[in-house]
């Protein structure tokens, strides 16, 4: 078995279908495709994660590579090591999936997700490696095997790049905050940074036993948040995913606030502050109607990608535009880090409540107003690219019934064995009965 890039790097079920074996192999090629030199390493905190980490760093270490332990740390962290070091990174994580899950993302030198000619030709070195065929050349001839060491500094460097360089000297003074970290990543850098920066910090699910990360916490099920920011009479909230790439807010009234909503945010304060650049800002497809409606008014200028983060990050490199992301909560600030990161995206949001004074549920309030919206997981055995030539005719009827009120979007996940119905509309009843209906003529095509 041999495995392939999704959206965001590989993944499967940890030890049956990502394997130490494929992970020793794996770490290989990554030597043989991104280079034999210094690399930084991290994982979150399921218990596959020693396990696989130390098998992709013994594949790096047996190219000759030097392998700099992080240990448990964001996402983010490795990524902005790899920028800051200029050299290439892998951290171990499945990202808001479940415990049994597992994950090998990789950023190029300089903190960079890798593009897809590179991810090509780690799946072509990943299966020659596996068939005893190689087509790179191994470690330079009398090379010595590579070092393997800790850096037990790692969480506390990270911590000090967020509290000294992303706010520019502006403190957090005053704000009570909850915060979940999801038994994940982020339960130990998370609270250092927001106290640091002056805040009063009540965290939530921030034991990780090795099977708890993601389950029932975090920004996936934010419903602990949401009843802990009210009952502590906390200014807002904020909930991570497992490596805290994502981050998704509460108000103070207990109301949830998505990725377009906090990029809604910082896009209309950026712009009044002309940090904006062109006044633009780059999301995806799923992203709410509500989101376009608002911006529009507030003369921000919308840029649409392909669901995921590298897409989004395309874009706004092309284009030269600093702010972009997802509804999910992954978001990029390309003037401050490499790719989406957390708590970097929750001290923004911060920022924007200390500085002006407002709540975020009036900032949320005056920069969107979200179309109900229904996203419908249907599972299948198989990805199919031509998923809405298969359901034309009912797709062409949701949209017919929808009008410019609403919207729908039918695509194949990029990480799972699903197909994904989104559908907007005026109305949750009408959403609903149309994402309903579509789903059901997915599974029909799949039947």
């Amino acid at each position: 078995m041999t495995l392939q890039f999704g959206t965001d790097g590989v993944r499967g079920v940890a030890n049956v279908e990502l394997t130490p074996e494929l992970a020793l192999a794996l770490g290989r090629a990554a030597a043989r495709v991104l280079g034999h030199g210094r690399w930084v390493v991290g994982r979150d905190t399921r218990r596959s994660g020693l396990l696989l980490q130390a098998a992709v760093s013994a594949g790096l270490a047996a190219e000759g590579a030097g392998v700099v332990d992080l240990g448990v740390i964001p996402t983010p962290a490795v990524a902005h090591r790899s920028a800051v070091e200029q050299v290439p990174g892998v951290v171990l994580s499945a990202s808001h999936n479940a415990f049994a899950d597992n994950g090998v993302k990789f950023f190029a030198a300089g903190g960079r997700k890798l593009s897809a000619d590179v991810e090509t030709a780690l799946e072509a070195e990943l299966a020659a490696i596996l068939a005893g065929a190689a087509t790179s050349p191994a470690p330079p001839s009398g090379a010595a095997v590579g070092t393997l060491e800790t850096d037990p500094a790692a969480t506390a460097t990270y911590v000090a790049h967020l509290t000294d360089d992303v706010l520019e000297g502006r403190r957090l003074d005053g704000l009570r905050i909850v915060i979940d970290t999801a038994n994940g990543a982020a339960c130990a850098s998370a609270p250092l940074v927001l106290q640091a920066l002056g805040a009063e910090v009540t965290v939530l699910h921030a034991q990780p036993d090795g099977t708890n990360i993601n389950t029932g916490c975090g920004s996936t099920y934010p419903g602990d948040l949401q009843r802990a920011v009210p009952q502590r009479r906390a200014h807002l909230g904020l909930a991570f995913d497992g490596d805290a790439d994502r981050v998704l807010a509460v108000d103070a009234g207990g109301q949830l606030v998505d990725g377009d909503q906090i990029i809604g945010i910082c896009a209309v304060d950026r712009r009044e502050r002309g940090l904006l650049p062109d006044d633009t800002v780059v999301v995806t497809v799923m992203t709410n109607l509500g989101f376009r409606l608002g911006m529009q008014e507030h003369g921000v200028k919308v840029i649409e990608t392909s669901v995921g983060d590298r897409h989004v990050l395309e874009a706004m490199e092309g284009g030269g535009w600093a702010l972009g992301g997802e509804q999910s909560g992954h978001v990029i600030f390309r003037d401050l880090a490499t790719t989406g990161d957390g708590l970097l995206t929750g001290l923004q949001l911060l920022d924007v409540v200390a500085r002006t004074g407002r709540s975020l549920a009036d900032l949320a309030a005056a920069t969107m107003t979200r179309l109900p919206q229904v996203l419908v997981n249907v599972a299948v055995a198989e990805r199919r690219p031509d998923i809405t030539d298969l359901v034309a005719a009912e797709l062409a009827a949701a949209e017919a019934e929808l009008g410019d009120r609403g919207r729908v979007l039918i695509r194949p996940s990029g990480t799972e064995p699903l197909v994904r119905v989104m559908v907007e509309a005026p109305t949750h009843d009408q959403a609903q009965a149309v994402a309903d209906r579509l789903a059901d003529a997915v599974g029909a095509a799949f039947a």
